[in-house]
């Protein structure tokens, strides 16, 4: 072999070669190591988006409705005599008829006690009960009972554990600026039962 061949490689050419077949080419994991900067920022950019995904729902909900503020509650005083309940079922009972609903219409003492009560003729009898809860509820607490309905629409439950009625159709009976009782209307939707209980209210103010 004649290794003055111009046409043969030498020894050294071979060896660099050889060299260069044998040394692996830099992988993407070997160039991301010997950037650490770059692999950092690629990182906080992920848990930056993944934060944002998870937040974006809970940014999308809607605020719960705002609890309505208690209303000034007047004191008490004297009870309601029975022919100032029999006014107020009658202006209750005649707003009822001119709407064409039948009603239960109750009206209480300050401290709850049974006054009167009118059943109109057929008027579901369930509404017996709750035509009385809600006159003692706006009685016993001082305020109509559409505060409690707000308030449980606005995510507070207190009204449901206190045995308070959250059902609109119970009204204070103020008179000479006092609560003399409540009344409380029953038999169609709460809008329904608080005009009634409103119209019997006003026939003593």
């Amino acid at each position: 072999m004649n290794d003055s061949d111009p046409t043969r490689p030498s020894i050294l050419d071979r060896r660099i070669v050889g060299s260069a077949i044998l040394s692996p080419s830099p992988c993407p994991d070997r160039l991301i190591q010997r950037n650490p900067s770059m692999s950092r920022k690629a990182t906080l950019a992920l848990i930056a988006l993944g934060a944002a995904l998870v937040a974006s729902p809970a940014l999308a909900q809607t605020a719960p409705a705002a609890v309505p503020a208690a209303p000034q509650a007047p004191p008490y005083g004297r009870a309601v005599t029975l022919a100032e309940a029999k006014t107020v079922v009658a202006a209750a009972e005649a707003e009822a008829r001119k709407q064409g609903w039948l009603m239960v219409i109750t009206v209480v003492e300050p401290n709850g006690a049974l006054v009167m009560s009118e059943k109109m003729d057929g008027a579901q009898y369930g509404s017996n009960d709750v035509a009385r809860r809600k006159a003692e509820t706006s009685a016993n607490f001082r305020r109509p009972t559409s505060y409690f309905q707000e308030a449980v629409k606005g995510g507070t439950l207190n009204a449901i554990f206190t045995g308070a009625l959250a059902i609109e159709g119970g009204e204070l009976l103020i008179i000479d600026g006092k609560i003399a009782g409540a009344i409380g209307a029953s038999g169609g939707s709460g809008a329904q039962d608080g005009l009634i209980a409103r119209a019997g209210a006003a026939a003593v103010k």
